[in-house]
């Protein structure tokens, strides 16, 4: 099994960034920071976190997308933008298909959400700094055992989120 913690949309946030990493990272093996972090790329805060740049991020060098592998599934990592998010996930299931990503990590819209399309996971961890849709600034932590993904939910100050946990079925 393989944990992964995913982020995104921190928005200048330092403090809170080193406390999620504080927290939980011993126990993942993998950070993942989906954009607008608006941190230069050295800074400390997003040090062991795999970055790609949001609409928000100017001046930075970080790629506009990633593919990391996690106990054998692919995992795509984007901000969202340049794949219009906030009003269809359409541009990025296309893309998702064209890399084979068995996962895709977002953010952009800052609201928590994950869902199985055409057998492929899609994450929004949601916000620390601003969430939409709920009060809640979340971030998430999903468990990979084959084709199983735990979807785990935690709020910045209130921990985990039970009520909000799901378990996924992706195809292999």
């Amino acid at each position: 099994m393989s944990r992964v913690l995913v982020v995104s949309d921190s928005h200048g946030l330092t403090n809170e960034l080193e406390k999620i990493k504080e927290k939980h990272q011993a126990e993942v093996d993998l950070m993942i920071h989906c954009g607008d972090s608006e941190l230069q790329a050295d800074d400390p805060a997003i040090k062991d976190f795999v970055m790609v740049g949001g609409n928000c991020d100017f001046g930075s060098d970080f790629p506009k997308e990633k593919m990391e592998i996690m106990n054998q599934k692919s995992i795509f990592i984007t901000h969202g933008h340049h794949y219009h998010v906030k009003s269809s996930l359409m541009s990025l299931v296309y893309r998702a298909e064209e890399v084979n990503a068995n996962i895709v990590c977002f953010g952009h819209s800052h609201i928590l959400g994950a869902e199985v399309i055409n057998g492929i996971l899609f994450i929004n961890p949601g916000s620390i700094r601003l969430p939409k849709m709920r009060k809640e600034k979340t971030y998430v932590i999903v468990e990979i055992e084959g084709d199983k993904i735990l979807f785990n939910v935690y709020d910045i100050n209130l921990g985990m989120l039970p009520m909000l946990n799901h378990e996924f079925h992706i195809q292999s």
